[in-house]
């Protein structure tokens, strides 16, 4: 077995809904934890016309501009596993890290799978949540990112903008990190 560098990867989705292949994934946004200038930001087609409001109404986005201006999902998929690898290199293994990772790599998957037939995540995702949970002690619903916030103190904030919530997301992942560094004694 080799042992490859991690490359923690924050990564951030919009969507039209709940649950992919109903709903189509419009947004996505990704950095590089250690080097968050090393960024990736797309806008999709959407591939279905269902909508919940809700999540229109969050996002801010319109199923009708992206129709016109956002990229095809498998032309997007490709440039977006394209900067994974490039990102993570030879000797270096990506790591899906996110704010409630099982939902954002729930479309990831789905958006892989479809359209290019692999993820080069595999089939795991690193959870904020469930580190600030491991590293702190608290209750599930303590993880949520304004009590999270809270506690860690983040100079960035989210805003339902993918890149700028996969940013936000990855500094928060630092301060989670550096929390559970003290507390072990490293």
């Amino acid at each position: 077995m080799t042992n490859k560098t991690e490359i923690f990867l924050s990564i951030d989705v919009e969507t039209s809904g709940p649950i992919p292949g109903e709903y189509s994934m419009l947004t996505l946004g990704a950095c590089n934890v250690d080097y968050p200038n090393q960024t990736f930001s797309c806008e999709f087609k959407p591939i279905s016309d269902k909508a919940d409001a809700k999540a229109m109404e969050v996002t801010g986005l319109s199923l009708e501009r992206l129709a016109v201006d956002g990229t095809e999902p498998g032309v997007a998929m490709t440039r977006f596993r394209d900067w994974v690898q490039k990102v993570a290199g030879d000797h270096g293994t990506p790591v899906f890290v996110g704010l409630n990772a099982p939902f954002d790599w729930s479309f990831v998957n789905y958006y892989f799978h479809r359209y290019l037939q692999a993820n080069p995540f595999g089939f795991a995702a690193l959870d904020i949540k469930a580190l600030y949970m491991g590293a702190t002690g608290c209750c599930w619903g303590d993880t949520r990112s304004s009590r999270m916030a809270a506690h860690l103190q983040p100079k960035s904030k989210g805003d339902h903008q993918a890149l700028h919530d996969a940013l936000y997301q990855a500094e928060l992942f630092n301060l989670v990190r550096q929390l559970a560094s003290r507390r072990d004694g490293h």
